[in-house]
């Protein structure tokens, strides 16, 4: 009796919410779904998604985005000493080359990569925003639409490079990227899409599902953008690292002249963060990423609704507070 009196506020506002124009215009009453359960699939499905807000921007912003050598600033050969105050033979004006993309960064660099990714999440708010309302209002279908990671990591890490190191630049990729919409939308909205979908064999389009699944699981658990299980390794290319930000350090192709001058290699691509020097499995942010991913587990099997937010929300909440060892959030 306790249960039916305690639901009977829900089924009433699902019931009304069923009857009136809104749930009317997504048809609720026929697709047999409820208010509140498309409330908590939505929250469910913002809070899987809602990453990418800023891993996206993150991403695009390692490729280097406009910015250039032309960004950096002249720097003092002494890091103590201001460039205006840099005079005598012990001390030199440094100025930029291609060097100063990579570590250490340029302060003019990471100033210019620091506005580009602001501008960029921007970007992907609105691009996710009228993606998913259009879906939702004109499909009237339950899909989220935001800007594929696969294909952002593809185009930021070995298209444009590492901080621009790659061979494209980063003002053809995109012009590329554009214009391939243009085509895709053209043969989405003339029908040929979908007829193009018929003539992948049915096990090819299941396989590449899962293998973008894989793809994207792969992405999630380096150190550059995810948890950092996965880190590199010379002899088997990847291996276990979980090792803590301050133990991580990136990889280039270089060439060590006659003089002792060492240079990118030509076409080579500077990495992110992806060696781990020391501490492996040691890294704070990663054990809360697998204590998240228990509390998840744990709530599926159990078949506990809402699954996905519970453990989510722990992990939010713990990396919230500042100055811990798990801390997401800037001072």
């Amino acid at each position: 009796m306790e249960e039916a009196a305690a639901a009977k506020p829900v089924t009433r506002l699902n019931a009304f919410v069923a009857k009136s124009r809104v749930g009317k215009r997504f048809k609720l009453a026929e697709r047999n779904s409820t208010f509140t359960t498309e409330l908590r699939a939505g929250t469910a499905t913002f809070l899987t998604m809602a990453y990418i807000l800023a891993v996206n921007a993150s991403i695009l912003a390692d490729s280097g985005g406009t910015c250039s050598v032309s960004d950096c600033v002249p720097l003092c050969s002494d890091p103590a000493v201001p460039v205006s105050n840099c005079t005598g033979s012990t001390q030199r004006i440094i100025l930029p080359d291609e060097s100063c993309k990579f570590n250490p960064v340029n302060p003019g660099y990471a100033a210019c990569l620091e506005g580009i990714r602001k501008d960029l999440i921007v970007a992907t708010v609105a691009s996710s925003l009228i993606g998913c309302l259009i879906m939702g209002a004109f499909a009237n279908l339950p899909l989220a639409l935001a800007p594929g990671m696969g294909t952002n990591a593809y185009f930021a890490y070995t298209v444009v490079g590492f901080h621009g190191s790659g061979n494209v630049s980063y003002q053809s990729a995109l012009a590329a990227v554009f214009i391939e919409g243009l085509i895709f939308l053209f043969i989405s909205a003339i029908g040929f899409r979908a007829k193009l979908a018929k003539l992948v064999p049915k096990p090819v389009r299941i396989s590449s599902s899962a293998g973008i699944g894989l793809f994207l699981a792969f992405i999630g658990l380096q150190n550059n953008q995810g948890i950092g299980l996965i880190g590199y390794s010379s002899s088997t290319l990847v291996t276990l690292g979980a090792c803590p930000r301050s133990a991580r350090a990136s990889l280039a192709p270089v060439i060590t002249a006659a003089n002792g001058t060492v240079s990118l290699m030509p076409g080579g691509s500077v990495s992110g963060d992806i060696l781990c020097l020391r501490d492996r499995m040691e890294s704070p942010t990663f054990w809360l990423g697998v204590v998240g991913f228990i509390i998840i587990a744990y709530c599926l099997v159990k078949n506990i609704k809402g699954a996905m937010i519970y453990g989510i929300v722990f992990v939010t909440v713990v990396s919230w507070f500042r100055n811990t060892q798990v801390t997401a959030f800037p001072d």
